[in-house]
């Protein structure tokens, strides 16, 4: 079986391909932020995406495993508050799809399995290595092994020297290769509108 793994927004205007997909090359986890649950539902995917305990099933990988095959001048981004992370998502039909930093300098693309090629996405990524912030999840999330930020950064910091040293980071399709600054432009939700976003 290839360890490439596709991906398409729900309505099929953005399709890509995740290049050699594998638990040696990247990281699956499962997030339960209250921000991942707050947008998801924003964008109208919740019961697509977010599990029974509010979580997002999330692939981090490198930055150049990424690939845009149709559909890039729909990629849209917002960033949800004054921290760095920033939410990509597919402007015709809501889909979330990705997490990066602000910007290419800090290389690495997380993507929404929901998003994945259900019959292949599985038997690629393996099981989750963990859970980040069930203490945001829904109901009773004790029972979830926890992972910390801390631990995840410990995995991505290996990829990432690559990244720097092979010049990988700027062949991200999310970011400008001269620039590193992201295709689309950003838009950081107020305090009102995150406020109306959290009584939806």
């Amino acid at each position: 079986m290839s360890s490439d793994l596709s991906f398409a927004c729900a309505c099929g205007a953005i399709s890509g391909t995740l290049l050699d997909v594998g638990p040696g090359q990247g990281d699956h986890v499962v997030c339960h932020c209250t921000n991942c649950q707050d947008l998801t539902r924003h964008l109208g995917h919740a019961e697509h995406v977010l599990d029974a305990h509010g979580g997002s099933a999330l692939y981090q990988s490198r930055c150049a495993r990424l690939r845009i095959d149709t559909g890039r001048e729909r990629l849209a981004c917002v960033h949800l508050t004054d921290k760095p992370t920033l939410r990509w998502y597919a402007s015709c039909c809501g889909m979330p799809l990705f997490n990066t930093y602000a910007n290419g300098k800090l290389p690495y693309i997380t993507t929404q399995l929901a998003a994945c090629d259900p019959a292949k996405r599985d038997a690629l990524v393996g099981p989750p290595r963990g859970h980040l912030f069930t203490q945001d999840g829904i109901g009773d999330t004790s029972a979830l092994p926890a992972m910390s930020m801390g631990r995840l950064m410990r995995r991505f910091f290996p990829r990432m020297i690559k990244d720097l040293l092979s010049g990988d980071r700027r062949r991200c399709p999310l970011f400008d290769a001269k620039t590193l600054e992201p295709i689309a432009k950003p838009h950081r939700l107020t305090d009102e509108e995150m406020l109306a976003l959290r009584r939806r």
